[in-house]
């Protein structure tokens, strides 16, 4: 059986650290498996033990090898694998959901009595995780500016352990001093978590940057094709043993062959993200021409909160950013511009292969900086159609 570094021997036989590289080759091994070059999928639920020894052997160490089906066959130790060498860490942790890592990560480090930081630009489930559960298990949550940069040592308390951040943020788009944050965190002794979902770690990779565990919900851009849930959380050798201990407790484990789906999408990341990011940057410069239009949020445009600091850390940008319509268009106008979309389809989630629309309202969500007083909010992912036809799709709808 496969153990946890699963597809290593075939890693170190071609070392190179290019990511296009690693994406193709990572976590598979063909000439363990008859050359087969996708890793096959193992359904499995009973681990057998030929004896008494090995049967101790895999409870002294739960999370090395093939012990049971919840925590990982080699299936998931392949899609583990290549994520930890895309991200650059020790080990990662596949979960059933990224709102699934996200929360594991949370309760790994926040106890009772413990204090968090969280982001007032995080996705929304996030935010009510922290107010519904953590608060009832005596974890006191404080939100911040998510352009507070160093500032963040003024809001950082004794009892402070986890700094969440969201960068750039999924509704507004504000991008994050990582490593200001990181750096901060660090002197308190507070663990820093980032979700990486929109940029992916082909665009930026947090744990280089002083995060101690990368959160991505691979549902979006690592699957790819709208048809899986899955979270991935990347920990360094510190972090690791915790977060997937965690993961156990709660019972999270995912299925092979959603495991397969994420592999399987994960092999063309490097050639879909350059083509939703160029529709994205085309419609963003032709959206900022709109007379409808006051202003577009996309991290790679400036203008946008924390422009500066993207050009600074972020190799590329991914399909999603935001459009904020002036203040003159009501919630009927704006319904009459989504309404009849005949391309663009209305639906939650993005980074899947189809472009998408979505209103957003982020002055629900917001507690310490405001979005009152200002226009329609349209969240859009630019998917792999035609730019063409993608752009008259939109333009018919800002003409209704």
């Amino acid at each position: 059986m496969h153990n946890q570094s699963f597809g290593m021997n075939f890693v170190t036989k071609h070392k190179s650290r290019k990511p296009d590289t690693m994406i193709t080759q990572s976590g598979r091994d063909p000439f363990s498996n008859f050359g087969v070059v996708n890793p096959p999928v193992y359904h499995a639920s009973t681990i057998l033990h030929e004896t008494v020894a090995a049967l101790e052997e895999a409870d002294r160490a739960p999370f090395n090898g093939v012990r049971y089906g919840r925590y990982g066959t080699p299936t998931t130790f392949a899609l583990e694998d290549a994520m930890r060498d895309l991200e650059g860490g020790y080990r990662a942790v596949a979960l059933p959901s990224g709102l699934a890592a996200i929360n594991t990560c949370l309760m790994t480090f926040a106890k009772s009595g413990d204090h968090v930081l969280m982001v007032d630009s995080a996705y929304a489930p996030t935010r009510f995780f922290c107010d519904r559960v953590l608060k009832g298990h005596g974890v006191e949550t404080t939100y911040y500016d998510p352009l507070i940069g160093s500032g963040i040592r003024d809001v950082i308390q004794d009892n402070t352990t986890v700094v969440f951040t969201e960068s750039p943020g999924s509704i507004t788009f504000e991008v994050q001093d990582i490593p200001a944050i990181a750096e901060e965190a660090r002197k308190a002794g507070a663990k820093v978590l980032c979700d990486n979902t929109w940029a992916t770690p082909y665009y930026f990779k947090p744990l280089d940057n002083g995060v101690d565990v990368s959160i991505n919900a691979a549902t979006k851009y690592i699957v790819g094709h709208a048809d899986c849930m899955m979270g991935l959380a990347t920990c360094t050798r510190e972090t690791f043993a915790d977060v997937k201990r965690m993961a156990a407790l709660l019972g999270h484990g995912v299925g092979p062959d959603d495991c397969y789906l994420a592999l399987r999408g994960l092999r063309t990341l490097a050639v879909r993200l350059p083509r939703h990011r160029e529709t994205a940057l085309r419609l963003a410069e032709w959206l900022r021409t709109r007379k409808e239009v006051r202003t577009v949020l996309h991290p790679a445009l400036p203008g946008c909160p924390g422009h500066e600091i993207f050009k600074r850390d972020f190799r590329g940008s991914s399909g999603l950013f935001g459009v904020e319509l002036k203040r003159k268009y009501s919630k009927d106008r704006v319904a009459k511009l989504l309404d009849g979309m005949r391309l663009l389809g209305m639906g939650y989630s993005w980074g899947g292969y189809e472009s998408l629309i979505v209103p957003q309202y982020p002055s629900n969500i917001r507690t310490v900086t405001s979005w009152k007083g200002r226009g329609p909010l349209l969240r859009i992912h630019a998917g792999l159609e035609d730019f063409g036809d993608i752009k008259a799709d939109l333009e018919a709808g800002l003409n209704r």
